[in-house]
């Protein structure tokens, strides 16, 4: 897709298209009030500054719409619609060893059992070791600065899922 077509379509088909991108609803709303846009970078930047001007609550809806990293089986029954993006994203998990798998399933229940939401990482060109390593550390972590951590790699995703569409 072009950024012209992006433009161009109506709001329910624009809303589609973003939805693949962020799951937070006010994110969505917000990007469509602000076509058209000039330019990728123009649309980088506005997803961004959106983004970041979103409460925690949309935060965490956004999250929501994730799988668990390594958590293929979810991927598949509750993800279709953004199934083969996240597949795509975590293909690092692909080729993980069964005890980097199961450390990795241990440190997800941790963490979201000590944080309320998912561990969220853009996962692109990470290996599962990679991300089971990045986890622990975040698991140090108090609660407001790993909301503000997730909330940046959840920017990281988007912008990818932006980039994606537009070569679409």
């Amino acid at each position: 897709m072009t950024l012209e077509s992006l433009n161009a379509l109506t709001i329910f088909d624009a809303n589609e298209q973003f939805e693949l991108c962020c799951g937070a609803a006010n994110w969505v709303i917000k990007m469509n009030q602000n076509r058209p846009f000039q330019n990728k970078d123009d649309l980088y930047k506005k997803s961004e500054s959106i983004w970041f001007s979103l409460s925690s609550d949309d935060w965490l809806e956004a999250f929501t719409h994730h799988p668990k990293i390594g958590n293929i089986e979810s991927l598949r029954k509750n993800f279709h619609n953004t199934k083969s993006i996240s597949e795509n994203e975590q293909s690092g998990v692909n080729d993980a060893s069964e005890s980097t798998l199961k450390n990795l399933a241990e440190s997800n229940q941790l963490y979201e059992d000590k944080f309320g939401f998912i561990f969220i990482v853009c996962a692109t060109g990470k290996s599962a070791d990679e991300m089971l390593a990045m986890i622990k550390i975040r698991l140090n972590n108090n609660v407001n600065a790993e909301m503000l951590n997730a909330s940046k790699e959840q920017n990281k995703i988007t912008k990818l899922r932006l980039e994606k569409l537009l070569l679409l």
